[in-house]
């Protein structure tokens, strides 16, 4: 196993306290991001799922967490990108939304793509999208008009199956679009995995086509490359000096659910630094000091990926070696969960069950 788990208390004492929870009976809060563009004030934005139907909705805090309120929107958030304190896009799977006012107001730009993923700007004009059927594209108006990148089509793989999944950069110049071709394989083809774990874990994990789109001059030109790999690249971070970290998620057919790899945005090398068969890693974080956490959820059972939630697990390292166990609350449990970090530094966790975390010393 890559990583060890170390026993005894993290070096970076502190326990991951729950700050916020939704709880209405028959009634579930799926957050699907969490971003702090100014100090005090966070996002969470994501969907009420009640009986049978979705209602889109925010919760946000001004005060660092101690106090949050929950807002209804138009359409369900994918994901959030601030470029500062209060510029700041939001992507549905129907248009993207822009905002001047760190999300106290959203305003729809017209005629954007529909079924993006996520976005990323550098500056207020230039900026790219990703998302379903093939797209990656770019703007340099601020989101007015987009144009596709044409690197994105060049790998032999059908529109209706390949996904554009999340953008990355080491610097200004330097830049990483993941995604990945997966066309549906035989078997219980539209059934969920989790009806028939026994036939689910008695197939194997079977490669798929992964697909990388990596500049170097900021966006100008792109080149695509591919390789044939088993599991998904789900997250990859960066610091600006090059150092990362990519997290790969598999399916249940796999020998483990996830697998961190220490990342070198300059030079392109990766090694594993964590995987674990009772824990299905879902996100990762990397500060400038070199500490790094994980977030996950114990594994359950025969399936891996199990939709019903599990205990929360956070894991820190300062090495990228030996992994310790962090202090969660009890109450804790989601399918998936993500990290991050405000600008103040406090680290923060939001889950699919609708709480949200902050890790206090």
């Amino acid at each position: 196993m890559a990583g060890a788990i170390l026993a005894g208390t993290a070096q970076s004492a502190g326990k991951w306290r729950m700050v916020y929870f939704y709880d209405r009976a028959h009634a579930t809060l799926i957050i699907n991001d969490l971003q702090f563009p100014a100090p005090g004030r966070g996002i969470a934005v994501g969907y009420v799922d009640e009986e049978d139907q979705s209602r889109p909705v925010s919760v946000t805090t001004n005060d660092g967490g101690a106090h949050w309120s929950l807002a209804h929107l138009k359409q369900i958030p994918v994901s959030l990108f601030f470029l500062n304190q209060t510029l700041g896009w939001m992507v549905t799977p129907k248009s993207i939304w822009r905002t001047t006012d760190a999300g106290r107001s959203w305003h729809e730009l017209p005629k954007s793509p529909k079924l993006l993923m996520e976005v990323y700007f550098l500056d207020e004009s230039r900026g790219f999208a990703v998302g379903e059927q093939k797209q990656a594209l770019a703007t340099s108006d601020g989101g007015k008009t987009w144009t596709p990148i044409a690197a994105a089509a060049e790998p032999q793989s059908a529109r209706e199956y390949t996904l554009y999944n999340s953008i990355t950069f080491v610097d200004e110049k330097t830049g990483l679009i993941n995604g990945y071709h997966e066309p549906p394989r035989g078997g219980n083809r539209g059934r969920p995995e989790w009806l028939s774990p026994k036939t689910t874990t008695q197939r194997k994990e079977l490669p798929h086509l992964s697909i990388m789109l990596d500049t170097r001059d900021g966006g100008q030109t792109w080149k695509s490359s591919t390789t044939s790999m088993f599991g998904r690249i789900t997250r990859t971070v960066f610091l600006t000096d090059g150092r990362g970290l990519g997290l790969i998620e598999f399916t249940n057919t796999f020998k483990w659910p996830s697998e961190v790899h220490r990342l070198d945005g300059i030079s392109g090398t990766s090694d594993i630094v964590y995987n674990a068969k009772d824990r299905a890693i879902t996100d990762v974080l990397l500060l400038p000091s070199g500490r790094a956490y994980l977030v996950g959820v114990d594994v359950v059972g025969e399936l891996q990926h199990s939709p019903i939630p599990n205990k929360l697990e956070i894991l820190t390292s300062d090495d990228l070696s030996g992994w310790r166990e962090m202090d969660v609350d009890y109450r804790a449990n989601a399918i998936r969960a993500i990290l991050r970090v405000s600008g103040d530094g406090s680290l923060w966790a939001a889950t699919d069950t609708g709480m949200i975390l902050k890790l206090q010393e």
